[in-house]
């Protein structure tokens, strides 16, 4: 990834910490890189008093308040639905363009290949980055996974949105100076904002999403003894399922972990569409993936990883404590209460996979 720039990340009616994604990961874990973020509703004027963290970051209302910050790239910080580009962002975008900014995004949209906004950039000197462009070539899935020394760990989701880049996240952060040898693999743009590689694996064609994604994870095990791969979508939603089933058979993860928000009761209730599929208890969640992942390789569900910010202190431990009951698993929400149960369960799975493996080989 090109550079350490700051940002103005475009969030515009959509900023809050389930709907401008990438916007949130980008002011939660690129500390000072985010300047500001433009959001023409706003009535909040600090990222804090969204989001309950990323301090005095001014939320402005127009473009030229937000390039007043000194920002030198404009962020795209939320996916609008089906990834494409609203026209009343292109005049940002040109004007950004004008002023010197690099462009970063993650739409389905590629501004690469747009003839008018490529030929402006090349005019003004600077890049545009298309977080979700995937290479040129890609290989079907052969089962390569299966064969690696490293433990591979894919988070799975209840839903999209529902916590398993910051799960793994955290968990990076944990290992990141201990024993372990860590790799966090990217699938999704906002993952690969923050790792600097990767490849979207819901922009790859549908043959070759397990291919990407089993090449991503052999290409991390040759230097991890832990690679922990970023889930998307979710095995039941009915927009997404189909990324999902290829991110497992792909990485063919021996472990997972599955991600949940405790308060959520149907698929896509998040963005305010239509939702009607409810969404199954934790036990059958598991079930179904380990099912699944188990036609390619056997695999277990490690741990539950929990979204609760939008719960009361008191109402979030009995979450957590309601899913350890029902899962007999670890459970924690990573950000809140911190990632020792799942770090520990990760370890304890690598010390059985390395055990298992020299067996197997004496």
């Amino acid at each position: 990834m090109a550079g350490d720039p700051t940002f103005l990340a475009v969030a515009d009616g959509s900023f809050g910490v389930i709907t401008a994604k990438t916007a949130v990961s980008a002011i939660r874990y690129l500390e000072g890189r985010v300047v500001g973020v433009l959001d023409s509703t706003a009535r909040a004027r600090t990222v804090q008093e969204v989001l309950g963290f990323g301090g005095a970051i001014p939320v402005v209302r127009t473009l030229e308040e937000g390039l007043a910050l000194g920002p030198r790239a404009l962020l795209i910080g939320i996916a609008p639905r089906g990834g494409r580009l609203p026209d009343r962002w292109r005049g940002w975008i040109e004007t950004a363009i004008d002023r010197g900014l690099e462009i970063w995004s993650g739409l389905h949209t590629y501004l690469s290949d747009d003839p008018d906004l490529a030929e402006r950039a090349r005019k003004r000197g600077v890049r545009l980055f298309d977080l979700r462009k995937p290479p040129d070539v890609l290989p079907v899935a052969n089962g390569r996974a299966r064969d690696v020394d490293a433990l591979v760990v894919l988070t799975i989701g209840s839903d999209c949105n529902s916590g398993k880049m910051t799960a793994l996240i955290e968990i990076e952060r944990a290992l990141r100076g201990g024993p372990l040898r860590t790799r966090f693999v990217a699938t999704g743009q906002t993952g690969i904002l923050l790792a600097g590689r990767g490849i979207a694996v819901d922009a790859v064609v549908g043959d070759f999403i397990a291919g990407a994604t089993e090449q991503l994870v052999v290409e991390a095990a040759a230097e991890a003894d832990v690679v922990l791969v970023e889930g998307q979508g979710s095995l039941i939603h009915p927009g997404y399922s189909g990324v999902s089933l290829g991110l497992i058979h792909g990485a063919c993860p021996a472990a997972m972990i599955l991600c949940h928000q405790a308060s959520r009761r149907l698929v896509g209730a998040y963005h305010g569409a239509s939702a009607f599929v409810p969404i199954p208890p934790l036990p059958r969640l598991m079930q179904l993936h380990e099912e699944a992942a188990g036609l390619v390789q056997p695999s277990r569900v490690i741990g539950i990883a929990l979204m609760t910010y939008d719960l009361p202190e008191a109402a979030a431990r009995d979450a957590v404590r309601r899913a350890e009951e029902e899962t007999g698993l670890p459970v924690t929400d990573p950000v809140r209460f911190g990632v020792a149960p799942l770090v520990d369960a990760i370890q304890a799975a690598a010390a059985g996979r390395r055990a298992a493996r020299a067996r197997a080989s004496a």
